[in-house]
Parts: C-alpha cells; sequence; structure tokens
C-alpha cells in the first residue's frame, strides 16, 4: 500500500467530500419530489375524501427507505469512518426519547398505552444500543486498517 502525502490524503478527501455532497444534494431532491407527489397525492385524496393518516405515515416510511438507500450506497469507503460517527451520535438522541419513553407513567393514561410505551422505548433502547456498541467496534476495526503493523 502506497504512502500518500498529506497534501493528497487531503486532495482525496476533499474528492470524497464532493462526492458525498453530490449524493446528499440528489437525496435533497429526490425527497422534494416524494413530498411534491405526498402533498399532490394528499390533496387529490382530500379532494375526493378524507386519507387514513396511517397511509399517509406508511407512505411516508416507504418513500423515506428509498431516499436512504440511495444515500447509504453513494457514499464512498473514505467516508465511512466519519458517518459511523455520526450514526452513532444519532443513536444516542434515539437512546434518550426511548429513556424517556421507558419513563412513561402507565397511570397517567387512560387507555393504557402506557405500557405500549414503555415495551417499545425498550425495543428501542436495546436496538439502539447494539447499533452504537456495533458502530462503535466497525469503526475501531476499520481505523486498525490504517494502522501501521509491526
Amino acid at each position: 500500500m502506497a504512502t500518500l502525502t498529506p497534501h493528497e490524503a487531503a486532495q482525496k478527501a476533499h474528492e470524497a467530500a464532493e462526492q458525498a455532497m453530490q449524493a446528499a444534494e440528489s437525496a435533497t431532491a429526490y425527497a422534494d419530489a416524494a413530498t411534491l407527489a405526498l402533498e399532490t397525492g394528499a390533496a387529490a385524496a382530500g379532494a375526493a375524501g378524507a386519507i387514513d393518516p396511517f397511509v399517509f405515515r406508511l407512505a411516508i416510511f416507504v418513500l423515506a427507505i428509498f431516499v436512504g438507500y440511495f444515500v447509504v450506497w453513494s457514499v464512498t469507503p473514505a467516508l465511512h469512518t466519519p458517518l459511523m460517527s455520526v450514526t452513532n451520535a444519532i443513536s444516542s438522541v434515539i437512546i434518550v426519547g426511548a429513556l424517556l419513553s421507558v419513563g412513561v407513567d402507565a397511570a397517567a393514561t387512560l387507555d393504557g398505552a402506557g405500557w405500549t410505551a414503555k415495551l417499545l422505548g425498550f425495543l428501542a433502547l436495546i436496538l439502539a444500543s447494539v447499533n452504537i456498541f456495533g458502530g462503535f467496534l466497525v469503526t475501531q476495526r476499520m481505523l486498525a486498517m490504517y494502522k501501521k503493523k509491526t
């Protein structure tokens, strides 16, 4: 493996950042087009009758899956480690929300939905914790690839 000078490494990082910015702009364009399509569909459905909120949210979820797919697969390997750090930060915010959800007082709700919130919050807490620790392990292994072997 050839050693890069600091200038070459900075240039490659700059090129990778440019590619990531282009991917983000493409994802934004996809999201804007999807939002416009949803708004148009909602307006048409609203004119014909009421649209079910579950169907509307499900459509947004499916579109988010497609946008996420295009964003993730257009990331270059050089940006994997910084993006893993951002993902870990996002997962830490999810953990805070999950802890708040687990702490919901079941007696405060009349219909007993507090137990559902506690169960889903606990599940979110477990999954986000696995994501954070797994992300740190993957990042550590990626960084170990660049260390000199003695």
